[in-house]
């Protein structure tokens, strides 16, 4: 058996008073031992992320702290350590990948003088052979033109590029513990893949312990060696992978196993293909690149898009990060000026029309976005959120008033809630507000833009659920833009499969999923984490 690098006994981390509960963790034990990679999985408010900052030591004390127990390091107990002491094992003994390396990074500093700094407070190494080492890393991660990418700043780069750098910030002194915050959950399948892959490939190499918190299961299948679950701050389960994958002893654990969307078409009956609703016809839509050195390009975001959407069905645009899915999504619903081409929707152009003669149209096509906090006024109450648009439109505001409660009925939260603000509800809670919103004006057309990306599987589950119930009793039609194809299959009549800026495969989606025909689909389906397990194989060898 491996050494135990990390030995977490009886952690309980304290909360402060008016919390929903009195501890964030309670008697925590998990072992995480040389080379091996444990998952740390639960919903939302667990605790997973705040265990991992108490390893660290950056808990946001005084009113969150441990309240009891011990976290050994190397046999060394990091709750009782100085802060002076803490700082030399941060980053030197214990590297950290961030959810979101956009807000981890620092905009005003290239990826090199970033990178760099690590060797610049923990070694005594000169300038130059600080920066070969930043572009060695940069290399060994995999990052094109590494030279290019120590120069450039965090915006400069992509989204997984920017992963990329930030795992080789936590690698640089070579860890004998990574702790993985969601470090894949804003990616596209294909780089989330690559970065998995990266991660398992440099932690077997240097022998790290490796702590990935994560709420997808798929993730969990295709790394995990080792697996805990976390309810409410209480470890319910732990043991290795195959054991809690494949028969789960808990039933919070199997609750969440039967949350996760299979990588399979479920039964439902065929769509009906009504009548054209809302139409692209040969769209293009080009952004022109900021900046001074930029000046002259441009980027084809949409490149001659044409698609339908039929009454009653559920379009589904897959594709990675800059396939140009969300930038289609936004020009047919008018919120995104187009350079040429035509949006039609129920016969009529609407592409050149004012805004006030836009007005009429905007009632029947709704969005609900990806972050519903973000778009949801956290100064205004719920019911007047609700209520904007109908009254905007010409409802008297006590009709709108009351129908607004109604419709928090329909999407499963209490009427009573009407009168509490956004930031009183959970994510999935302010998701349900946001399906509320758009169809208070009795849409005929709903556009939802990654709408559950964020979501824990549970809660994720049941947006979908209510998507699908509310689309059958409604009868409305829906465009849904997903980098997720689990999440695809299970609710879409149709799939557009879109790569730079156009579709190169369109049809059903029990035929896409059993005979994709281009090999970008091929190459989707293949990057599914845990793509073997989510269509329903057990695990039964060791994760490679």
């Amino acid at each position: 058996m491996s050494s135990t690098v990390l030995d977490i006994q009886d952690l309980t981390i304290g909360l402060p008073a008016g919390a929903d509960r009195s501890s964030a963790v309670q008697g925590m034990n998990l072992a995480l031992r040389a080379g091996e990679v444990t998952c740390l999985i639960g919903e939302s408010g667990s605790g997973k992320s705040l265990a991992a900052r108490a390893v660290l030591g950056l808990l946001p004390g005084p009113r969150v702290s441990v309240t009891a127990g011990r976290i050994l390091f190397e046999g060394q107990d990091l709750v009782s350590l100085p802060e002076r002491e803490m700082a030399k094992i941060r980053g030197a003994r214990i590297g950290m990948i961030f959810q979101e390396p956009m807000t981890a990074l620092n905009p005003l500093h290239r990826i090199g003088r970033q990178i760099e700094e690590v060797f610049r407070i923990h070694t005594t190494l000169g300038t130059a052979e600080r920066r070969g080492r930043v572009v060695k890393l940069l290399a060994d991660v995999h990052l094109p033109d590494p030279e290019k990418i120590a120069r450039s700043y965090p915006h400069q780069l992509s989204g997984g590029q920017r992963q990329r750098a930030m795992i080789a910030m936590a690698l640089a002194l070579e860890p004998k513990l990574l702790i993985a915050d969601e470090p894949t959950t804003a990616l596209d399948v294909t780089t989330q893949a690559q970065i998995l892959h990266l991660i398992h490939e440099l932690q077997r190499e240097h022998g790290t312990a490796v702590l990935f918190i994560t709420h997808d299961f798929g993730v969990v299948a295709d790394i995990a060696d080792q697996v805990a679950v976390l309810q409410k701050g209480v470890l319910v389960e732990a043991g290795p992978r195959d054991a809690v994958l494949n028969a789960p002893q808990h039933a919070y654990t199997k609750a969440l196993l039967a949350a996760v969307p299979r990588l399979v078409v479920p039964d439902r009956p065929p769509a009906t293909a009504g009548l054209v609703v809302l139409e692209s016809v040969d769209v293009r839509k080009s952004y022109a690149a900021k900046g001074f050195f930029a000046r002259g390009r441009s980027t084809q975001a949409l490149d001659g898009v044409s698609v339908q959407l039929h009454r009653g069905e559920t379009l589904g645009l897959v594709g990675e990060s800059g396939s140009g899915k969300s930038t289609l999504a936004r020009a047919m619903t008018r919120l995104l000026p187009i350079d040429s081409g035509d949006v039609i929707l129920k016969g009529e152009g609407i592409t050149h029309l004012s805004t006030k003669a836009m007005r009429p149209y905007r009632r029947m096509v709704q969005m609900v976005f990806q972050d519903p906090y973000a778009s949801l006024d956290p100064r205004q109450r719920v019911v007047d959120i609700i209520s904007e648009g109908p009254i905007i439109h010409g409802t008297p505001p006590a009709e709108a008033h009351t129908r607004a409660r109604r419709l928090l009925g329909l999407v499963g939260l209490d009427p009573s809630a009407a009168d509490r603000y956004p930031h009183e509800f959970s994510g999935g809670q302010r998701q349900r507000i946001g399906i509320a919103r758009a169809l208070a004006v009795e849409p005929e057309v709903l556009v939802a833009d990654e709408p559950v990306s964020a979501l824990d599987v549970s809660v994720q589950a049941q947006v979908l659920e209510l998507l699908a119930d509310i689309k059958a009793e409604l009868g409305i039609s829906m465009l849904f833009v997903t980098h997720d194809l689990r999440v695809a299959l299970q609710i879409c009549d149709r799939i557009a499969v879109m790569r730079h800026g156009a579709i190169v495969e369109l049809g059903p989606t029990a035929e896409i999923f059993a005979s994709p025909r281009h090999p970008y689909t091929r190459a989707l389906f293949d990057a599914v984490p845990g793509a073997a397990w989510s269509q329903g194989a057990e695990i039964l060898t060791p994760a490679e």
